[in-house]
């Protein structure tokens, strides 16, 4: 758990409760999104195994709109503290931003994963959705109505519409965090010695995100996004 000592530029300032109830939710969010990736990550060993089905898939979809809202929230509420920190002249590493850039490097990878699992094993989805409000009810019963025909939801093909849409997201978060990324984290594991343009240069970073984004395509836009 992040703890104000973490964070030695507050106390330059004076540690107020604002500041320290901002540190501890925080610390909440990234605790969670640190759970939710790794069973993101846990859920996507299990597609094309004994234990794959709808109710699986179903379940990977809504945990990943889980994450991509988690990381836009938390986002949302640090960069805001990162940019007045810097403004001030503060360039103390956030521990904070440290953390949600690696968690987003990292499910940004899971995120192409589950994109390639589905176009390797896709799943007949028209059973479970049958009886219930699928992701693409409400276009579909439009659609129907104007065009007087039924019309039956490709539903892999949406979630590889989803699939991108959420990565382009991410990668836009990991752009925007990665301008106040610490230039030399000794605390963490060097690649540099395998690539000069490593994962942690900013030019590293960025080749990074093109790579992991130039895997993704998708002609048409689902219709629950």
């Amino acid at each position: 758990m992040l703890t104000t000592h973490h964070l030695p530029h507050l106390h330059h300032r004076g540690s107020t409760a604002v500041e320290l109830e901002k540190i501890t939710n925080l610390n909440t969010l990234i605790v969670e999104i640190n759970s939710h990736v790794a069973l993101f990550r846990d859920l996507l060993i299990h597609v094309g195994q004994s234990k794959d089905c709808p109710e699986l898939r179903e379940k990977i979809r809504k945990l990943r709109r889980t994450c991509v809202e988690a990381f836009k929230r938390t986002e949302q509420i640090l960069m805001p503290q990162v940019k007045n920190a810097t403004a001030d002249g503060v360039l103390a590493d956030n521990p904070h931003l440290v953390l949600l850039f690696y968690m987003a490097q990292l499910f940004l990878r899971e995120l192409v994963k589950s994109y390639r699992l589905i176009q390797v094993v896709p799943m007949d989805m028209s059973g479970y959705y049958e009886n219930r409000a699928g992701p693409s009810n409400l276009g579909n019963v439009i659609s129907q109505i104007l065009l007087c025909k039924q019309i039956t939801p490709d539903f892999n093909q949406e979630e590889l519409c989803s699939i991108t849409k959420d990565s382009q997201d991410i990668a836009m978060l990991l752009s925007e965090m990665q301008e106040f990324m610490p230039q030399h984290e000794t605390y963490l594991e060097r690649h540099t010695a395998l690539d000069t343009n490593g994962p942690w240069t900013n030019k590293g970073r960025h080749n990074y995100i093109c790579k992991n984004m130039s895997l993704l395509c998708c002609v048409s836009r689902p219709n629950y996004l």
